[in-house]
């Protein structure tokens, strides 16, 4: 006689964020499974003592970057990529807007950062401006300083032009953009730049950091945090 009993459901693996407390690309995403309410277990891996750099690791990325995401055995890496497939996988509730053209301007906005102004100010960056130039801490500083001026003075004037801000980079629409503007934020504001020029970048971030998927995934929140 056949068991009439239904089958054990089958348990997906977890979801595994790879991620470092500074890595503003970890940041965004950390923001983007928190307004999607998607639980995950953190992995903890220390660029500073280069544990990205390890075979395990590469295993993992090829890129030996950090975030990765691990989801049910598939492993997506960069953050942008991570967080469209996140919107598209789970669409609930969404961070990317219906609409061809807005979708174009929130893309837009999260590539100013992390296209134009993140690439130049990133860990590696800086590592290997001090190294070959020999470059003392103001030397570094100054370099990050330039390029945060440059970077948020552009995304400041294109969320003017564009007219679309409103309590977010987006109208009131918590998006992909807001995952992205923040996280640079908090990067400058360690390295002590000026930031009075951007005021409409600026409220947007406080805007959104009275949200708790932005408060509670910042860098200083998280159990990696030296």
């Amino acid at each position: 006689m056949l068991d009439s009993a239904p089958p054990e459901p089958q348990r997906a693996p977890a979801m595994k964020l790879y991620t470092y407390f500074r890595s503003s690309a970890s940041y965004r995403v950390r923001i983007a499974l928190a307004l999607k309410g998607l639980a995950h277990e953190s992995v903890f891996v220390n660029l500073p003592k280069a544990e990205h750099q390890s075979d395990a690791y590469r295993a993992v990325n090829p890129q030996a970057l950090v975030p990765s995401l691990d989801d049910g055995g598939h492993v997506l890496v960069q953050s942008l990529a991570i967080m469209e497939y996140l919107d598209e996988a789970y669409p609930e509730p969404p961070i990317m807007p219906p609409a061809p053209l807005d979708r174009a301007y929130v893309r837009a906005v999260a590539q100013i950062v992390a296209c134009e102004i993140h690439p130049l100010n990133n860990l590696r960056t800086l590592k290997h401006i001090r190294a070959a130039y020999r470059l003392d801490d103001d030397g570094v500083n100054a370099w990050y300083r330039h390029w945060i001026a440059a970077g948020l003075g552009s995304l400041e004037r294109y969320l003017v032009a564009a007219g679309r801000a409103g309590l977010y980079a987006f109208g009131d629409m918590v998006t992909l953009a807001d995952c992205c503007l923040v996280p640079q934020i908090f990067n400058a504001k360690r390295f002590e730049c000026d930031l009075a020029s951007y005021p409409t970048v600026m409220r947007v971030f406080g805007q959104c950091m009275k949200l708790a998927a932005f408060e509670s995934t910042q860098p200083a929140k998280q159990p990696d945090a030296v």
